[in-house]
């Protein structure tokens, strides 16, 4: 027996260095296609010209943490979510509130907007990610429909391009793809070794790609068909914690707690922009592209909003405001506005 088993560990040692060969041949290739850097090439751009964006509005009602927000595809609604345990649905015009919905938890970490902008989903510490119909009746919990259900809790949520399905992503470190209708469980996703923390839909026509994000540094591209991992992306040294795709689809930014948000580009399957400085030392939470994707807007820890060149990787500018660390953000659908959520309670559009 004991013979058998030295024999096994043999065979393990021996597949595992070649795993190792594998590897490094892997990267040998990559370099060979990495022949020229992208801030090299974009030194020939002209710079930007000076940014000047103001808070516009600021939306208050919230009595706890902001933890999420989204757009309506209207430009004019938003969607928020609070550790208070209330989503609130606001018009960023007039700032106000048109619904607020209580939810059975607190620290409600997800929310999102339907395509057609009839209803929202969220999801949190219960495990489960519940939507609801937005109409005029004063309770809006009696439209409630529970969709989706994890292990652990929901960290991020996103429809799909209808209203028919939902993806979700928790602290079991799965993703899933769920039917609004039913509930149904339509297609798991297992590769992340932590909590997945945020994922986000390629804007590409077919639109059968999703990318994540988690704890355990990793990004990974998935195919919502089969449920397959198609590419993994590392480089970050600690959880990332927000991921968009490029307004293109062809690469996607990473923002994450070691201070830095990066740039992947999927057909070089390598890392090709990083956006960082010394002297920021406050991990990064969340990110948006502008419309043209030039512009890469992180939050961050300190309670700042970074603007970035995305080519160049310099800073333009930083926009000051909030009074507690930043949560999320995300630019509305036209590309005029900047929403901002906060720890402070509020949420500010910038423009």
């Amino acid at each position: 027996m004991a013979v058998h088993g030295g024999g096994r560990d043999e065979g393990l040692a021996a597949l595992a260095r070649e795993a190792e060969a594998l590897k490094t041949k892997l990267e040998e290739e990559r370099k060979k296609l990495n022949d020229i850097e992208l801030t090299v090439v974009a030194e020939k751009l002209e710079a930007l010209p000076q940014l000047s964006m103001k808070p516009r509005r600021i939306l208050k009602g919230h009595q706890g943490k902001v933890l999420c927000m989204e757009w309506a595809r209207d430009k004019r609604h938003l969607v928020s979510s609070s550790q208070d345990g209330k989503v609130i649905v606001w018009d960023a015009f007039t700032t106000n509130r048109e619904h607020s919905i209580t939810m059975p938890t607190t620290w409600v970490m997800a929310c999102s907007y339907a395509p057609s902008g009839t209803m929202v989903a969220c999801g949190g510490l219960d495990n489960k990610c519940c939507v609801y119909m937005l109409n005029q009746e004063e309770d809006l919990s009696s439209k409630k429909r529970a969709v989706a259900m994890h292990t652990s809790y929901v960290s991020c949520c996103t429809f799909t391009n209808s209203d028919q399905q939902i993806l979700t992503g928790s602290g079991d470190s799965t993703c899933a793809l769920w039917d609004v209708e039913s509930g149904q469980l339509l297609q798991s996703f297992h590769g992340h070794d932590a909590d997945v923390m945020s994922l986000d839909l390629s804007p590409s026509e077919a639109c059968h790609t999703f990318v994540s994000g988690g704890c355990d540094k990793q990004a990974l591209v998935w195919d919502m068909r089969n449920g397959q991992c198609v590419q993994s992306f590392e480089g970050h040294q600690s959880d990332i914690n927000a991921i968009r795709f490029f307004p293109s689809g062809d690469a996607f930014a990473t923002a994450s707690d070691d201070a830095t948000c990066r740039l992947y580009d999927l057909r070089a399957d390598r890392e090709i922009n990083c956006y960082g400085k010394e002297s920021i030392i406050f991990g990064a939470t969340s990110l948006d592209f502008s419309l043209s994707g030039r512009l890469l807007f992180a939050g961050y820890n300190d309670y700042s909003v970074n603007i970035w060149d995305t080519l160049k990787a310099n800073r333009l500018a930083m926009l000051n405001g909030h009074e507690n660390r930043v949560s999320c953000l995300c630019i509305s659908p036209d590309g005029t506005a900047l929403c901002t959520g906060s720890w402070d309670y509020t949420l500010r559009i910038w423009a």
